[in-house]
């Protein structure tokens, strides 16, 4: 199959003093589940019944897992994967409520050669898109997704602004475990377009979370009627480092 990565031009919001340079933003295919990977792997002739195939993948996921969750790191070639263990052990003991397993997933060999044959299509300039472009730990000062319980966090990008009527509006972290934390609006400590500094509650536990910010805004102070969200990583207490050697680049990917 050709690999074809689609974007849109936007503004570049960091660049204030630069009118004219612009980003690129991916431009979403859509989302693909286990039933829809079945349907594409069926399409190949392989000549294996669909449950054969489902087998097949179920097993060789429950396998990797086992092995990841087990200390070992995985090489699949397509990618890497291992368990990080995160947060400050208090008296020796390992605490659910303050520390957390993450597993961490870098591209491989095969991947990143199939990404040097990637092409990009240029679809045009799309305006009014938002977006997150970069994210700072205010306190050490990391732009790689690492935050601080209560602390500033700063996140850069476009169409930000945080105001209207919708009960939906507003900031919210999503811990791995599903739970839903909504910050006070006096947490939002500035609220531009282009950038908001927050304040994190103080009580969050360490691990990864999904940062959402949804608002109406829209340019020219208009409001939208339907609220639209955007969503970044971030990891309290600091990103889990990557780990592995110099097969590893994960800013490629």
């Amino acid at each position: 199959m050709k690999k074809v990565l689609k974007g849109w031009l936007a503004d570049n919001t960091v660049t204030t003093d630069n009118k004219t340079d612009k980003i690129l933003l991916l431009e979403s295919a859509g989302s693909v589940n286990l039933d829809g990977i079945l349907e594409e792997m069926l399409k190949q002739d392989t000549g294996l019944r669909p449950e054969t195939l489902r087998h097949s993948i179920d097993l060789y996921n429950r396998v990797l897992m086992d092995l990841i969750l087990n200390g070992y790191s995985v090489n699949t070639g397509l990618f890497r994967a291992v368990a990080q263990l995160t947060g400050v052990i208090e008296g020796g003991v390992w605490n659910k409520e303050k520390n957390s397993i993450y597993v961490s997933f870098t591209q491989d060999k095969a991947l990143r050669e199939a990404i040097q044959e990637t092409a990009v299509n240029i679809l045009g300039e799309k305006a009014n898109v938002m977006y997150i472009l970069e994210t700072e730990d205010k306190k050490t000062g990391r732009k790689d997704g690492s935050a601080t319980a209560g602390r500033n966090f700063f996140v850069r990008g476009a169409m930000l602004k945080v105001v209207g009527e919708d009960e939906s509006v507003g900031i919210t972290l999503t811990s791995a475990a599903k739970a839903v934390t909504k910050l006070d609006d006096d947490m939002i400590t500035i609220n531009n377009p282009s950038s908001l500094t927050l304040l994190l509650p103080s009580d969050l536990a360490e691990g990864e979370y999904i940062l959402t910010v949804t608002t109406q805004f829209a340019s020219s102070g208009h409001l939208l009627k339907e609220p639209r969200s955007v969503s970044t990583q971030i990891w309290i207490g600091g990103k889990p480092s990557e780990g592995g050697g110099e097969e590893e680049r994960p800013g490629e990917l």
